[in-house]
């Protein structure tokens, strides 16, 4: 099997999982949408677990290249971090969808090991990314940072799910904007 039908299966599910999350990644279905049998995806991803675990993984260290790339294009930490919740805007744009690993820290219960895994590797990328341009920007230690890094996750995470309820991108700018008026953000 070409590696071009696995990139087709990750970027089926990861459709499937920003909609559904981990409930949602059903291999009738993402085989049908990639235009192939079941039996091919177990190829590639044995089990379901392997495949959450998968698109978890991608999904993160996707964000954390976007996270390099915006610090490397970008003036300076402060319009890093203003330009942060862009990432998780993009999503609602998308569908109304929400980041994969918010969805699936939401089924953490029922979450295979693995995949559990790579979902709190997605929260330490954003974690230790803002953590890191805030002590930039402020001039400060990114250890005293961590805190305040945490809050701005929580918040934009947060900021998503509930315009997503609404199916209101501009909930979610308004809750921005009101992070970025209470300083929680830089203005």
């Amino acid at each position: 099997m070409s590696s071009n039908v696995k990139e087709a299966i990750l970027s089926a599910a990861r459709k499937a999982a920003q909609a559904h999350g981990y409930g949602g990644l059903n291999f009738r279905e993402l085989a049908a949408e990639v235009g192939i049998k079941a039996a091919s995806i177990h190829y590639h991803f044995p089990s379901k677990a392997d495949l959450g675990a998968a698109v978890a993984r991608r999904y993160w260290e996707d964000i954390a290249a976007e996270l390099e790339a915006m610090q490397a294009e970008l003036p300076d930490a402060t319009a890093c971090l203003q330009h942060y919740p862009a990432i998780f805007r993009r999503s609602l744009e998308n569908g109304n969808r929400i980041c994969l690993c918010s969805f699936m820290a939401a089924e953490y219960d029922d979450l295979p090991e693995p995949v559990k895994v790579e979902v709190q590797a997605f929260a330490d990328v954003n974690v230790t990314w803002l953590a890191k341009a805030l002590s930039t920007a402020e001039g400060g230690d990114a250890s005293t940072g961590s805190a305040r890094a945490l809050a701005i996750f929580a918040a934009v995470s947060g900021a998503q799910l509930l315009a997503r309820s609404r199916a209101d991108v501009g909930l979610f700018d308004s809750l921005i904007g009101s992070y970025r008026d209470t300083g929680l953000l830089p203005g």
